[in-house]
């Protein structure tokens, strides 16, 4: 029988206003065999909550409300995970003579049938939403968990340190499989949250993973006796870099080229010893855009840029800490010039992006292959722009000098705290006053804040004395919002990132200051008269705009 004019009904009931988008949905799902219910879901056709009340009283179930459910039980370790997320099922509740399940599809009758092979216990079923489930599914049996279960089978469940064991059951065709969707399945949940970074952790008594996402590390649920794999798990990691899975004592670093789901990624390992045993740190690169939109920079700003972007030549240095998204800004001014008529060459380390149509070279000290000497080889190969990855020393910064001078467009990064400490880093490191004010056109300071949440955040209520200790504009007051935490955000109130700039321009007035040696009060006194916006100004506006709040500003822009 079929279930589409059903699903229509309950669909319609529970607020759907399009009946004919509806049943093409569920029509083009069922051709495809795919689940209905996802397809409504995913179409976000219906609200969840009352499409699932509608749907247990068509089946003559009991709903079971979010604030209902208990997911800090322990019920999952009785309930066989590869069941559970091969069906998408939620034990709710196991007594000796019975157990309680929870489905968001009450008509999943090869659900019904998986269970009633695997339990011997009369199944009570009832239903609650698919968000509440999967949340569920995701902290109780952690990620990797159905192909753990078929790993665990045998293990010391401590993980023991017997490592030649450990390698060679992995020359086990069928564990060596299970191994390798385990991880790739740790990489697929990565992606899906967004998350820049993979840490596996060892600790004294379990085995960590957390994902940086949004800049902000965040513990994921595991199996809890993950800890038995530590060292298959670790040693698949190595194998996919090809590193020496033999070494726990040394330091490594590799890179695995990943396909999934169809997009590549690019991942940089670097492995730690520990006395736990090996830490294992995965950096993930995605092919990206790198549209001008995604910095989430305002007109005024893009305007500045452009302006820069349009200079014949000279020197445009990007300043922050490591991990303020220097690279992502020049990759991104990098694409906006990339032109058939253009020839860009970089030299960098490492090359963390590919960019079609770019020449891309990663330095390798081990073999003379310096910044260096690299830009040397590069001038000699008639480029247009070039981007060198950092100013490291002296010499680099004076090819680079050297480059502005005849002709090139230059970028380059520096770690410096604001934009005017750009210029004194550079006299600092030896290069002559007047080299700095012909050649440098600008010096772009970035800061990365978490973007507001847009499906949670509030207005925020402040007190008028603490805008004033914190020198925010009390006019600005209305806009600003706080992070409150929904299902779209992790709970954390925030959902991606954005730069924040100060941009220092190398004018008439500016360059007689450098020239002169001028202090870098001085300095800073006059980039301010020619317009220049702090940091701290610019975080503001954001605030202002409701894009970010106070806090993340805060903790990301010096006083």
């Amino acid at each position: 029988m079929s279930l589409i004019p059903l699903l229509t009904r309950v669909s319609l009931s529970s607020g759907c206003a399009d009946a004919m988008r509806c049943e093409a949905v569920l029509a083009e799902a069922a051709s495809r065999r795919a689940p209905l219910i996802d397809a409504l879901y995913d179409a976000n056709l219906v609200d969840e909550e009352s499409f699932a009340r509608q749907l247990a009283d068509e089946a003559g179930l009991e709903f079971v409300a979010e604030s209902e459910l208990d997911l800090s039980s322990a019920l999952h370790r009785r309930f066989p995970a590869k069941l559970a997320l091969r069906h998408r099922l939620l034990p709710a509740a196991i007594a000796e003579e019975s157990i309680t399940l929870m489905t968001y599809d009450p008509f999943d009758l090869e659900a019904a049938q998986a269970v009633g092979r695997e339990m011997t216990k009369p199944v009570t079923w009832v239903v609650s939403t698919r968000y509440r489930i999967l949340e569920g599914l995701r902290q109780g049996y952690g990620v990797g968990a159905e192909q753990f279960d078929e790993l665990l089978e045998g293990r010391d469940p401590t993980g023991g340190d017997d490592f030649e064991q450990e390698v060679t059951q992995l020359d086990e065709e069928e564990e060596e499989a299970s191994v390798m969707n385990f991880v790739n399945q740790i990489f697929r949940e990565a992606l899906r949250e967004r998350a820049t970074d993979i840490h596996i952790e060892p600790l004294e008594k379990s085995l960590r993973i957390r994902y940086r996402i949004d800049g902000t590390l965040q513990e994921v649920a595991v199996p809890p006796d993950i800890r038995a794999l530590q060292a298959s798990l670790i040693s698949r990691l190595k194998i996919m870099a090809q590193l020496d899975i033999a070494e726990r004592r040394l330091p490594q670093d590799g890179r695995i080229n990943l396909e999934l789901d169809g997009a590549p990624v690019d991942v940089r390992v670097a492995t730690i010893p520990s006395v736990n045993g090996e830490s294992v740190s995965l950096r993930l690169l995605t092919r990206q855009n790198f549209d001008m939109s995604m910095l989430g920079l305002d007109e005024d700003t893009v305007r500045v840029i452009e302006g820069l972007l349009r200079q014949p030549n000279g020197i445009i240095l990007v300043t922050g800490p490591t991990g303020s998204g220097k690279s992502t800004t020049l990759y991104t001014f990098l694409k906006r010039l990339n032109t058939k008529e253009t020839r860009i060459v970089t030299v960098e380390d490492p090359v963390e992006n590919r960019l079609d149509g770019v020449i891309q070279i990663a330095i390798k000290p081990e073999i003379g292959l310096t910044f260096a000497s690299g830009l040397r080889s590069i001038l000699r190969g008639d480029p247009n722009i070039i981007m060198v990855g950092e100013m490291r020393d002296l010499e680099t910064t004076e090819i680079a000098i050297r480059g502005a001078l005849t002709g090139h467009l230059v970028f380059s990064t520096l770690h410096t705290n604001d934009a005017v400490s750009g210029i004194t880093r550079l006299l600092d490191m030896g290069v002559e006053p007047f080299l700095i004010a012909s050649s440098v056109r600008g010096f772009l300071a970035q800061r990365l804040v978490r973007r507001l949440c847009e499906q949670c955040k509030k207005p925020a209520q402040l007190e008028d004395a603490y805008l004033s200790e914190i020198r925010f504009p009390s006019e600005w007051r209305s806009g600003v919002c706080e992070a409150v935490g929904c299902r779209a955000c992790r709970n954390t109130g925030y959902r991606g990132r954005m730069s924040i700039l100060e941009i220092c321009l190398i004018d008439p007035a500016m360059s007689e200051l450098i020239t002169n040696q001028a202090s870098y009060a001085e300095l800073k006194k006059q980039a301010l008269a020619n317009g220049m916006r702090t940091l701290r100004d610019y975080g503001w506006s954001k605030v202002a705009a409701g894009e970010t709040t106070i806090a993340e500003v805060l903790s990301n822009v010096e006083h």
